[in-house]
């Protein structure tokens, strides 16, 4: 068995008013968090998680999970039905049934918040529903409405256990390596070409920069580790506190060289200051990562042939 077994990487986007909260009034109010002393805007789990799994019915007909609600604890949750084998869905992201005994599979994929990398500035748009309003006879009046908006930067990071995709010890299953691998690299794709609709807009969530791989242990290196900063006509990746992750050393490795950096050529000016060898497209990113994918699983066929 590959000891390399967990997946963990960082995504950069740029896009704007992703997930909007509870408003005030008339205004629309962006979900932000509060850290050195400044207020970021972000994208929940949930809303990355939603999109996700709709782009995996999308593009791969993964159903939805069948879901119910316990009427003795009055929880909406997944019904006893929803497998693993059926639901890549609950695969990726875990169940909790409660019906006749509770059965909790963890997430193996874990999502983080896509937290804005510049500060929230307080912007406004103004709007109203003039164009409808006019189309009625006489002056009825247009409803004002505010929305609060923010264009920036945005990272977010995934990391997965492989030795735990298409295994669910509750219900005696453990798919083969085969569609073990290809839900992986299903996820990936979607990864790499996700997006977001909202307030009749769609945003383009797919990488600008992307840096992981498949590590011996399962920390999210990069999770908080990537930083930016701006001059007139640049936009700088912070490359020492990069770097420094880059240089923690495992077991018999470093960070740096279990990873692979896939970037957008042209974003970031400083690409070359990052000390990974191995520095590719946003294409050839996600396919080096789904080669090892295909690696990993076929050392589990090979050494272990009785999990399938």
């Amino acid at each position: 068995m590959d000891t390399k077994k967990y997946l963990h990487f960082a995504v950069v986007f740029k896009a704007s008013n992703l997930n909007y909260g509870e408003g005030v009034g008339n205004i629309l109010a962006l979900k932000k968090i509060s850290t050195e002393g400044k207020t970021y805007s972000y994208i929940s789990r949930q809303a990355l998680r939603y999109d996700i799994v709709r782009m995996l019915y999308e593009l791969y007909k993964y159903e939805l999970a069948e879901v119910n609600k316990d009427q003795k604890q009055k929880v909406i949750q997944f019904a006893e039905t929803s497998t693993i084998e059926k639901f890549p869905e609950i695969d990726f992201f875990g169940y909790m049934k409660t019906k006749d005994a509770n059965k909790i599979r963890k997430a193996v994929v874990r999502i983080t918040d896509a937290v804005s990398l510049e500060p929230f500035n307080n912007e406004l748009e103004f709007g109203t529903n003039k164009g409808l309003a006019d189309r009625i006879p006489g002056n009825v009046g247009n409803d004002i409405f505010q929305a609060e908006i923010h264009r920036s930067y945005y990272c977010y990071t995934i990391t997965c256990n492989l030795d735990e995709i298409g295994i669910d010890k509750h219900d005696n299953i453990n798919l083969s390596s085969e569609e073990k691998a290809e839900r992986v690299k299903n996820l990936l794709n979607v990864i790499k070409l996700l997006n977001r609709d909202i307030r009749g807009k769609r945003e383009n969530l797919s990488p600008l920069l992307s840096i992981g791989g498949l590590y011996d242990v399962g920390n999210p290196f990069f999770y908080n580790r990537i930083k930016l900063s701006f001059t007139k006509d640049k936009t700088l990746l912070n490359e020492k506190l990069i770097n420094n992750t880059l240089g923690i050393k495992t077991f018999q490795e470093t960070v740096g060289e279990m990873s692979i950096l896939g970037y957008v050529d042209g974003e970031f000016s400083n690409i070359e200051d990052i000390n990974v060898s191995e520095k590719v497209s946003i294409e050839n990113f996600f396919k080096n990562i789904a080669n090892k994918i295909d690696k990993f699983y076929s050392l589990e066929t090979n050494n272990d042939s009785s999990k399938n």
